[in-house]
C-alpha cells in the first residue's frame, strides 16, 4: 500500500484542520472520478473536508486524476471495495465519516447538510436523498426508476446507494468492513430506524443505459442482499444487532404494488363493496 499526500481539496493552500473525511473507493474511475471530486467542491462550502481516494487494483489513471484534484491518495494492488474502505479509514483524519462512491455526484452544498446531520453524540448513520439520471438510460429502464423512486424505502428510507455517513459514535459500533459486496447495506443495518437519518441535498447515480444492464445492478444488489442474509457469513455480533433480513423479495414485491394499473376506483386497490 502507498500513500501519497496533497493539498486538501477546500484548502485554498491554506492550512486548515479538516471538519469531515471523505473516503473514496475507486477502481477503474479515471473517466468518471474527476466529476465526483468537482462536485464535492461545491457540496462542501462551509466544511473543510480531508478527502481519501483509495486506487485499488487499477490499470488506468484513477490516481492521478485524484491527485490532480489535489486529494489525499492511497494505492492498493488489490482490486476490492472493502480492502479500499478499510484503508481509506486508516488514512482518514477526522469524525464525521462519509463513504463516497467514485461515480457519485453531491449537489450543492449536500456534504454541508450531511455533516451537519452527522455532527452529534448519537451513534447515526445518514445519507441526502437520492437523484436517479435516466437521461442516457432505455425507456424500460426509466420506467423502472419511475416506480423504484415511489417505494418508501427509497423515499423515507434509504442509507446508501452510493453514499453514506457516520457520526463518531456510530462508527464504533462497528470494527473494520468486512468482505461483502453491499457494505452500504451492512452498515445500515446496524442502526436501528430511528438511527437512520436523511440530510438536506441529493445525490445523483447515474442509471443503467438498457434493460441489460439494469438486470446486471440489480442481480448484483440481489446477491449482496442473499450474502447479509446470510447465505455468506459476516461477522455474528453484527448480524444480532442488525436483524439481517433478506430485502429482494420485498423491494420487488413494493416494485409490483407501485407499478399495478388503477383500479376502477383510481387505485391498485378494488372498489369497496358499496352497502
Amino acid at each position: 500500500m502507498s500513500t501519497a499526500t496533497a493539498p486538501d481539496l477546500a484548502s485554498s493552500g491554506d492550512v486548515t484542520t479538516p471538519t469531515v473525511s471523505v473516503v473514496v473507493p475507486a477502481h477503474d474511475e479515471a473517466r468518471t472520478l474527476h466529476r465526483t471530486l468537482a462536485a464535492l467542491r461545491t457540496a462542501a462550502v462551509r466544511e473543510v473536508p480531508d478527502v481519501v481516494v483509495v486506487a485499488n487494483g487499477c490499470s488506468d489513471d484513477t490516481a492521478e486524476v485524484a491527485r490532480a484534484a489535489g486529494v489525499r491518495v492511497v494505492e492498493l494492488g488489490q482490486a476490492s471495495k472493502a480492502a479500499a474502505l478499510r484503508a481509506g479509514d486508516e488514512a482518514a483524519l477526522t469524525f464525521p465519516r462519509v463513504y463516497l462512491d467514485a461515480d457519485i455526484v453531491l449537489t450543492p452544498g449536500a456534504l454541508d447538510e450531511l455533516t451537519d446531520t452527522l455532527r452529534t453524540d448519537e451513534p447515526v448513520v445518514a445519507s441526502p436523498r437520492v437523484k436517479f439520471d435516466t437521461a442516457a438510460s432505455s425507456w424500460p429502464v426509466r420506467a423502472f426508476y419511475r416506480a423504484y423512486e415511489q417505494i418508501p424505502y427509497v423515499r423515507e428510507g434509504l442509507v446508501g446507494l452510493g453514499v453514506y455517513g457516520v457520526s463518531r459514535t456510530g462508527r464504533a459500533r462497528f470494527g473494520q468492513f468486512p468482505d461483502v459486496r453491499g457494505d452500504d447495506l451492512f452498515v445500515q443495518r446496524l442502526f436501528a430506524p430511528a438511527e437512520r437519518r436523511t440530510s438536506g441535498g441529493r445525490f445523483v447515480v447515474a442509471a443503467p443505459r438498457d434493460l441489460r444492464n439494469l438486470v446486471r445492478v440489480r442481480t448484483r444488489t440481489a446477491l449482496g442482499n442473499a450474502e447479509l442474509g446470510g447465505a455468506a457469513p459476516v461477522p455474528s455480533s453484527a448480524r444480532a444487532s442488525a436483524g439481517f433480513e433478506r430485502s429482494t423479495d420485498s423491494t420487488v414485491a413494493a416494485l409490483v404494488r407501485t407499478a399495478r394499473p388503477a383500479g376502477p376506483c383510481g387505485s391498485a386497490s378494488t372498489c369497496a363493496p358499496s352497502s
